[in-house]
């Protein structure tokens, strides 16, 4: 419906970033094509990539959602920073708190890395603040194209609550921030 679209505009400073999927879908696709990948990882990867974004997507309707987006190609950074510029912020994404697949870590760790990963890497990292102690494999993974990437929402806090409540797969992974240097901030 008309008044209900939702743009990747309008997140404001001191508002709640939450994802609703776990990523690595892209890291264990190609561990699957270099035959690395364990069969329980593949299933935990096409389970996610399966389960449709509808009852996340729902949930917002009855909310005051100030920006979302869905997670695919460009991956977790590429799909906030674009996100950011839109609205005009800075996006902190807390490395610790996103969740992984099952196995992505490992196999980032053992160079199951796409082209569509590195070229998302070399093309937002002009845009991307890095803090020390991220480990490189967090940052690898969170570049990773997603097929089927969950929902990045923006809320203020009370209606993250909400949201959290309404959407159990729904989680905090950071903050908006009044714009400053770079577009998204790794921490």
């Amino acid at each position: 419906h008309p008044d209900h679209i939702l743009a990747n505009a309008g997140a404001r400073a001191g508002d709640v970033v939450l994802f609703t999927k776990r990523v690595g879908t892209g890291v264990i696709g190609t561990a699957l094509k270099r035959e690395i990948a364990r069969d329980p990882d593949v299933e935990a990867s096409i389970r996610s990539m399966t389960e449709l974004n509808r009852a996340a997507g729902e949930a917002m309707l009855e909310l005051d959602v100030h920006a979302c987006t869905d997670v695919t190609g460009f991956g977790l950074v590429g799909h906030a920073r674009e996100m950011a510029l839109a609205s005009h912020v800075t996006i902190e994404i807390d490395s610790a708190s996103v969740r992984f697949l099952p196995g992505a870590l490992d196999y980032t760790r053992q160079g199951a890395i796409s082209g569509g990963l590195k070229n998302n890497r070399s093309f937002f990292a002009c845009d991307v603040e890095i803090a020390a102690g991220v480990p490189e494999e967090v940052i690898v993974l969170l570049h990773d194209p997603q097929t089927s990437g969950g929902l990045l929402v923006v809320l203020p806090e009370a209606e993250a609550v909400r949201y959290e409540q309404k959407v159990s797969t729904a989680y905090r992974i950071g903050r908006i921030r009044e714009r400053g240097g770079a577009s998204i901030r790794l921490l």
